[in-house]
């Protein structure tokens, strides 16, 4: 009779599922997730993809509403092949950063997988999607997948009225800027697709209406000219042009001068894709920790209260373990740390200090040492952090120690490494602020900037990156990715790289001597 009861207790049994299965799961986590671990999440939306879906959405990446391009078909080709001959799997789920947040779960998932990532999805990422500080300045989830399908109708509509291979053109030279199209500290406006369609007719309307050869009427700058009125010219220039520009496509967007208006908006709608990304790339380590301890303690609570089975945890503790597999260094299969392995052993940490202090911990960590809140602090980190911040700030020596972390030094002067700092008390500093360091999107993104243009001179578009510790850019990459600002602007681009430190200049090419 008892083994009876506990059975009836069970959410379900076996790997089958059906949607009343699901539902129930699904209610089930909700309440842990909600009253026990007061997460704060957007309403859900669970979908059920095939595997050839999942793939599909790799190649768009991610996006249920994307615009056609050449380079996702190519990625879905790749993908289906690593995935048909067994060299790759698929993700058990994918998640949209939108509201509702929009889970995607395979079909061939097991019970006991569909409970994981309904937990990991639906209320870990969610969570982290809604509350942490970058998404909530950069990202409009309420208004991406309404602008997601304006651009891609826009798109469609210029392909028919211009040509594919015309829209292909401006695509291609804009993806490959993505890297250089991001705010990294002005907050972008709210997406709108009602105020997007109302502000692309009015700019079409103008634009037809005052178009002419402006730009050949306006006086030319006299010929001779003393170095201080034209470093004055210079100066006055670079102040109404709001230079140095560290968004690249934003700067061509709204100033190049052989773009039309439509080619303008295609330029926007690959920058506004890129700085909707901008802050996962942040976040990465904090998001995939956030979501798997969220799912590793929901599942583990619903086995304590008798609804989740044995067979069920082995099978869910089973996939966690693979999920959060560290290869140590020297093992051929170590290709950096594992963001999940890592983001979840610093969320264990952390419920860790709060609960169970050492001195040692205390003397780290005097603020939420043995609080026993571990739930508030957690929150509190998930809202106000990106990597880079958190690991500074949390990564502990315990964990250093069990990490075994130990920082290299690499001059390019010596031929070989030495190793500078290992996981002692003389080196947990330098080895937490050198993995804190390598999670810095901003600093390890290559800084290059729009420095100057003479709107009304020969229109020469002066690029210039910052090189940092004497790394710069590889020659055949620069070359190319000059050729497409060139495409965009239609005038001589150059690139000037100057070390950051001594100000002096290290290089300098001209998209001149690479155009076709």
């Amino acid at each position: 009779m008892e083994k009876r009861a506990k059975a009836s207790s069970l959410l379900f049994s076996g790997s089958d599922w059906n949607f009343q299965t699901l539902s129930r799961t699904y209610d089930a986590i909700e309440t842990v997730a909600l009253d026990d671990l007061k997460l704060d999440v957007y309403p859900n939306q669970m979908e059920i993809i095939s595997s050839e879906q999942m793939l599909d959405a790799y190649a768009s990446i991610g996006m249920p509403l994307m615009y056609q391009h050449w380079s996702f078909g190519k990625h879905f080709i790749h993908e289906e092949h690593l995935y048909r001959k067994g060299r790759r799997g698929l993700a058990y789920e994918l998640v949209i950063n939108s509201n509702p947040c929009i889970v995607y779960l395979m079909e061939e998932n097991t019970m006991a997988l569909q409970a994981l990532v309904t937990a990991h999805a639906a209320f870990g990422h969610n969570h982290f999607f809604k509350n942490n500080y970058l998404f909530q300045q950069w990202t409009d989830a309420g208004a991406i997948l309404n602008y997601m399908e304006f651009a891609k109708t826009y798109i469609a509509r210029c392909e028919e009225r211009h040509g594919i291979a015309a829209v292909e053109q401006i695509l291609d030279a804009a993806h490959a800027l993505m890297d250089q199209a991001v705010f990294r500290y002005r907050r972008p406006p709210r997406l709108s697709s009602e105020k997007e369609r109302d502000r692309i007719r009015e700019r079409l309307e103008y634009e037809e209406q005052s178009f002419s050869d402006l730009w050949r009427t306006l006086p030319r700058r006299k010929e001779s000219i003393t170095p201080s009125e034209a470093e004055r010219e210079a100066q006055e220039r670079k102040k109404f042009l709001n230079l140095p520009e560290e968004n690249l496509l934003y700067f061509l967007e709204k100033n190049s001068l052989i773009l039309e208006p439509w080619q303008r908006e295609l330029v926007r709608i690959v920058r506004i894709v890129a700085q909707y990304f901008y802050p996962q790339r942040q976040t990465k380590v904090m998001n995939e920790g956030c979501a798997t301890f969220v799912h590793y303690t929901i599942l583990n609570t619903l086995f304590d209260q008798g609804k989740v089975g044995e067979g069920t945890m082995l099978e869910v503790l089973q996939s966690h373990a693979n999920v959060v597999f560290q290869p140590n260094f020297d093992d051929p299969r170590y290709s950096g740390l594992n963001p999940y392995a890592l983001g979840f052993a610093l969320m264990q940490d952390i419920e860790r200090i709060c609960m169970k202090p050492t001195s040692e911990d205390r003397d780290w960590f005097p603020d939420f040492a043995g609080n026993g809140d571990w739930r508030a602090t957690l929150i509190d980190a998930w809202a106000n952090h990106r990597d880079e911040s958190f690991l500074r700030q949390y990564l502990s020596p315990a964990l250093i120690r069990k990490f075994r972390l130990f920082v290299l030094a690499d001059e390019p002067d010596d031929s070989h490494y030495k190793v500078a700092s290992i996981h002692d008390e003389r080196g947990y500093d330098k080895v937490r602020s050198a993995i804190a360091n390598s999670y810095d999107v901003g600093a390890n993104r290559p800084d290059i900037q729009v420095a100057d243009v003479d709107l009304l001179g020969d229109r020469h578009l002066r690029l210039q990156h910052m090189v940092q510790n004497g790394v710069v850019l590889a020659e055949a990459g620069r070359q190319a990715t000059l050729r497409h600002v060139r495409r965009l602007w239609g005038y001589n681009v150059s690139l000037a790289g100057v070390d950051a430190e001594s100000g002096n200049q290290l290089y300098e090419v001209s998209a001149d001597e690479t155009a076709n």
